[in-house]
């Protein structure tokens, strides 16, 4: 019998405390959303149902329903997630259910099974792909957006010795409070032109306190998995789908898509 890695190594306590304190769906995230998905046409999502794995306080799965998706179900494990989700839902035609990823029992049930910046952050992520998988309806899609390792190289050999040593074991609100200074930090850099990637452009459209979100989410998790091109592909791959397809995210991650096979 396979051993069930446990969910907690994930974090999922440490991003509901996140999505506690920035909870509200904003029109950037539609911007987010169309780069994190962009394997994945925008035509197909019209009329799907969808598997958001993950969900943290649902506007992916918002913004699949904005994008033609007709329903869809939600899940997390991580119950303050779960209520930021349910309130940011709420009356649209999403379920929103606590699950884990690797206890979906779901087989052969949807068009469309994808999950948003969590994959680099599981115990196994092979697992949690295989299980998307077997949700996924034959010749139905399976979508991952994950981190990059190139351009990437830094926060592997340098900030991520420090988060797992020092940020990911501290307390959550004292964390939060050390993040404005790397924000301030950033945020100056930034606006005195510093970057020229794509996300770096991006970054500078967004407002002091959605960036602070984004520093906060990178000092918080206990694992973060950075991939290089064909790990995502083999990740993918090893899941047994096929017609695998990937696209370079803002010159630093990866949108990923593959088709499950038997239709």
């Amino acid at each position: 019998m396979t051993e069930v890695p446990d969910v907690g190594s994930g974090s999922p306590e440490r991003f509901g405390y996140s999505w506690g304190i920035f909870s509200e769906i904003l029109p950037v995230h539609e911007v987010q959303f169309r780069r994190w998905t962009s394997a994945l046409p925008r035509e197909a999502w019209e009329g799907v149902t969808f598997l958001d794995v993950g969900c943290g306080m649902g506007r992916n799965s918002h913004w699949a329903l904005a994008a033609g998706a007709q329903s869809g179900r939600a899940i997390d494990v991580d119950e303050q997630s779960l209520s930021g989700a349910r309130q940011n839902l709420a009356g649209r035609p999403v379920r929103v259910d606590h699950e884990s990823v690797y206890d979906i029992a779901e087989p052969d049930t949807y068009d469309i099974a994808f999950s948003i910046g969590v994959i680099h952050h599981l115990g196994d992520p092979q697992m949690a792909v295989q299980s998307m998988a077997r949700a996924t309806r034959p010749g139905g899609k399976v979508l991952i957006w994950v981190y990059g390792y190139e351009n990437n190289e830094w926060i592997v050999k340098w900030f991520n010795p420090l988060r797992r040593a020092l940020f990911s074991r501290l307390p959550l609100p004292l964390v939060f409070f050390l993040s404005l200074f790397p924000t301030g930090l950033l945020w100056a850099l930034l606006h005195l032109g510093w970057g020229r990637l794509e996300y770096h452009d991006l970054l500078r459209r967004l407002s002091f306190r959605h960036l602070r979100a984004i520093v906060f989410d990178q000092m918080i998790p206990q694992i973060a998995h950075y991939y290089r091109r064909d790990e995502v592909e083999s990740l993918m791959r090893g899941a047994g789908l096929e017609d695998v397809r990937l696209e370079w995210v803002n010159e630093m991650s990866w949108s990923a898509v593959g088709t499950k096979p038997g239709a």
